[in-house]
């Protein structure tokens, strides 16, 4: 999904798959071990110091980052992140049966809880499996305030590919995101001191606008932008603003 984040702002950008998505080996992890990652990552392309961003479920991986390692993440971003479905008002209204059965077991048991969340993931390879217009077709319905996002050359062109690839190796990587960020957080956010931005779409039936007003809640210096009409995938029509903005506390 990189494809269509043209910006205007110089900036480098470096995106990698969690353990279980496209090629990346699958293994349990939590907040802090991929925060853990993304440090080795950056440590590998040799890049000192860089500002974290994440889209829906990464959004609570970049301040898992910023928070482990505040020398070297300068700023910090959660586009139409997820919060703790625990803990975020309405959120639990939203879980499917086995997914309430999966929170249950958390903290204490993160793989019986993983193997219950994999199984409310079990329709998505099928879903992955079909045609590109049939996956456009699924995400209009599941996003549906993201049509102008949707109807987009450059996002049709590619959404159907990054899909499939986040799912070839099944549905392990999404089932340990949820035990990451639906159950309680191994994330201390009073040492998330970097400049933090919350972007989210109003109308956003996925990350409900409930999730951003929690993060302000957690991180009282951190500003909340919320787009009115707008839905999920606001950071694509909008990543030049968010590069900017992450961009300047670099310099």
């Amino acid at each position: 999904m990189l494809a269509p984040l043209a910006v205007t702002t110089p900036v480098r950008v470096i995106a990698c798959d969690r353990p279980g998505y496209g090629g990346s080996d699958a293994q349990p992890f939590t907040l802090r071990s991929i925060a853990e990652d993304a440090v080795a990552v950056m440590d590998a392309f040799g890049v000192d110091r860089f500002a974290a961003v994440g889209q829906s479920g990464g959004g609570p991986f970049a301040l898992a980052a910023a928070s482990r390692w505040p020398d070297r993440v300068t700023g910090v971003g959660s586009a139409s992140g997820a919060g703790s479905m625990a803990e975020v008002p309405g959120e639990l209204d939203l879980l499917i049966d086995t997914d309430r059965q999966a929170l249950a077991l958390l903290p204490g048991d993160p793989e019986g809880a993983a193997a219950l969340f994999a199984v409310g993931f079990a329709d998505i390879v099928a879903f992955a499996s079909g045609d590109d217009d049939a996956i456009l077709a699924g995400f209009a319905e599941l996003c549906p305030t993201d049509g102008d996002v949707l109807a987009r050359a450059d996002v049709r062109a590619v959404l159907p590919a990054a899909v499939r690839e986040a799912v070839r190796q099944g549905v392990e990587g999404a089932a340990w995101d949820n035990v990451a960020w639906v159950g309680p957080w191994d994330l201390d956010f009073a040492s998330v001191r970097q400049p933090t931005w919350l972007w989210y779409g109003e109308a956003d039936p996925l990350a409900i606008p409930a999730n951003g007003y929690w993060l302000k809640e957690k991180i009282p210096h951190a500003t909340l932008v919320m787009r009115p009409g707008e839905g999920h995938m606001g950071i694509v029509p909008h990543f030049d603003e968010i590069a900017s903005t992450l961009a300047a506390t670099l310099a």
